[in-house]
């Protein structure tokens, strides 16, 4: 047991330094999110000249968009010390006290998964973004005392998949909000020929476009691509990976040339075929494929529904046209319009 934690531990580390390797430091090598950048820019620039600690940041968004990767950018471009956790890690008062207390003037605390801190917790960030300080209760019942806590100003950057989860009261006290969308084609590439650079990969324009536009707009499944790609090219013994190489690389995945994988055409599929194209509860329609519902609305939903596959209506889940041209069946409940409009049961 003890040498299986070890070798996870050991896995776990080798993916993060991984994850490291291919992170830009700096604005300029971090492509796409322009809009997002440039009020970030100005933030750091006017907050350095001030000399002033950072106002705090929330950075929401679909997972691999490059949260964390922001969050590391702005404390190399302030020349501030970042201390990084993660909302379910942090389980008491005294967690958070010691993390706090642990930062210097104008540091930056960066909470990932913000929207999954304990209630209790998130109480007491509501003073220590606020004023600075921190109230922590010592003992209980008749000898109960607190003791208030200085803290150096500091920039809380938080980071949620769920920007709908965080209470109003924490939401509230960020300066700034900065919501990541998904990326081009082309931000991609210039994503892929970056990691293709580090990674020291061969790859041509046609191999890298390929992948990029299998990725579901996100880099950090870009990233993974490139390395099942290169091992792919590796083991056929191809010396550069080309468009058709990475065309049977990804097919090999179930990826189609849309980047949608298998479990998107089982949805679409399902609402098609099962649900004769009617409108399906996500209850539903998560038994249909075999899949949990918070996976379908937070990992699979969000891509159908840019890409205008899906739609979420107030009856339940529908497919669009695109969906029905691309399986080449109509829906046999008829126009969704039509449909009576009546809440969603499941």
């Amino acid at each position: 047991m003890a040498n299986e934690r070890f070798i996870t531990s050991e896995l776990n580390a080798r993916e993060e330094n991984f994850e490291a390797t291919l992170r830009p430091q700096v604005f300029a090598d971090f492509p796409g999110q322009d809009r997002v950048k440039e009020r970030l820019r100005i933030m750091v620039e006017a907050s350095t000249n001030r000399g002033e600690a950072l106002s705090h940041i929330l950075l929401c968004g679909p997972p691999g968009l490059g949260k964390t990767t922001l969050a590391n950018i702005i404390a190399n471009a302030r020349g501030s010390g970042i201390k990084s956790t993660s909302g379910p890690v942090i389980e008491k008062p005294g967690d958070l006290a010691g993390m706090l207390t642990g930062l210097n003037e104008g540091d930056i605390l960066f909470i990932d998964e913000i929207h999954r801190l304990p209630i209790q917790i998130e109480e007491y960030l509501y003073s220590a973004m606020e004023d600075f300080v921190i109230d922590i209760m010592l003992e209980q019942g008749v000898g109960a005392r607190s003791v208030r806590l200085n803290l150096p100003k500091f920039c809380l950057i938080g980071a949620t998949t769920r920007q709908g989860k965080l209470s109003s009261p924490l939401r509230s006290r960020f300066t700034m909000t900065c919501r990541l969308d998904y990326y081009r084609v082309d931000e991609l590439e210039k994503i892929l020929t970056r990691s293709a650079d580090v990674l020291n990969i061969a790859a041509d324009t046609a191999g890298l476009h390929e992948i990029a536009r299998r990725s579901r707009g996100t880099p950090r499944i870009a990233n993974n691509l490139i390395r099942w790609v290169r091992d792919f090219a590796q083991v056929r013994r191809e010396s550069i990976i080309t468009g058709p190489v990475a065309d049977q690389a990804l097919t090999m995945l179930d990826i189609d040339k849309d980047g949608l994988d298998e479990m998107d055409n089982r949805i679409i599929e399902a609402i098609l075929v099962k649900f004769r194209g009617r409108p399906v509860g996500l209850k539903s329609l998560a038994v249909a494929v075999g899949e949990e519902e918070g996976t379908i609305e937070d990992v699979y939903e969000p891509y159908l529904i840019q890409e205008g596959y899906l739609l979420r209506t107030p009856a339940g889940r529908v497919v669009t046209n695109k969906a029905e041209m691309r399986f080449g069946i109509k829906g046999i409940g008829g126009d969704v319009s039509e449909q009576p409009r009546q809440p969603e049961l499941f």
